[in-house]
């Protein structure tokens, strides 16, 4: 067998193994997608995959959603929860991990420690002292607890992350845009952030992805139903009926899957490009 028999058998089981992995993983996603056909005894009693037959009544039954609010209500709450904030988060976290990385100031090296602390810090030893800032201010049963902590670059992973990042780029560049009559925030602007896309891209997308999925904070924050995202509305709609009609809850499911897809497709090339490159800089 020549060497190159040999390479050929290795990609090919090599791909074999990847395809296998990409099966079980995509697996519980196939089996939701397909569930939104099934009636409950075919979801409770049958093993197969594939439904009896192929109808859409549930995306139309499960879109009209519960209390005369449908799911174009809650869809429209969760963008208008997840952009701002994304949006927010990288602006925010830029500028913080802007002044760590390249600005000389007392008590920098304290402040980055108590930066990074705050990284161990659970969620729920937070909630509490957030809680009551936000009952305060009264600014709860809204979306601008989510906004104020975005502002303020409350996520501490986004501004190390950055950090890392923003250090791995020569300080030569910020010297010669001096040199050219940039100030610090035209160095920032016209210089740095070209080359922080990756990384950019990366903050943003994570931050979606949490936002978005996220179940516990906006329970905590929002109380009205009008004001509930994709995430608390899929929990209503269990709790509201007397007997679950999985098919909807399914499809429903299905339906708020996919902008996280196809944002990661989007964007996965700057994903991955942003992770590498921070891991290897840092």
């Amino acid at each position: 067998m020549t060497s190159k028999s040999k390479k050929y058998i290795k990609e090919a089981y090599s791909y074999i193994i990847l395809i296998l992995v990409a099966v079980i993983l995509c697996y519980p996603l196939l089996w939701m997608f397909f569930a939104s056909f099934k009636t409950n005894s075919e979801i409770f009693s049958e093993i197969n995959l594939f439904p009896r037959e192929f109808n859409f009544n549930a995306y139309r039954d499960g879109w009209k959603g519960v209390a005369n609010n449908t799911f174009t209500r809650f869809f429209s709450n969760s963008f208008l929860l997840v952009i701002p904030t994304a949006l927010l988060t990288v602006i925010s976290s830029t500028l913080v991990a802007y002044g760590f990385a390249r600005f000389e100031f007392k008590g920098k090296r304290i402040m980055f420690l108590v930066l990074l602390s705050t990284l161990m810090l659970p969620n729920s030893i937070l909630l509490i002292p957030r809680y009551s800032i936000f009952l305060t201010l009264n600014t709860l049963d809204s979306f601008s607890p989510f906004y104020l902590m975005a502002v303020f670059a409350c996520y501490p992973f986004f501004t190390y992350m950055l950090v890392q990042f923003i250090r791995g780029i020569p300080r030569e560049l910020d010297e010669s845009a001096r040199m050219d009559g940039c100030g610090s925030f035209r160095t920032l602007i016209s210089i740095l952030l070209p080359l922080l896309k990756p990384a950019l891209f990366s903050a943003g997308l994570l931050q979606f992805l949490w936002t978005y999925n996220d179940y516990f904070n906006p329970l905590i924050y929002v109380n009205s139903v009008k004001k509930f995202p994709v995430s608390l509305a899929l929990r209503l709609t269990m709790d509201a009926e007397t007997v679950i009609i999985w098919k909807n809850i399914m499809a429903m499911s299905c339906l708020a899957v996919l902008p996280v897809v196809i944002l990661f497709f989007l964007c996965q090339r700057y994903f991955i490009e942003g992770i590498a490159t921070t891991g290897l800089k840092g």
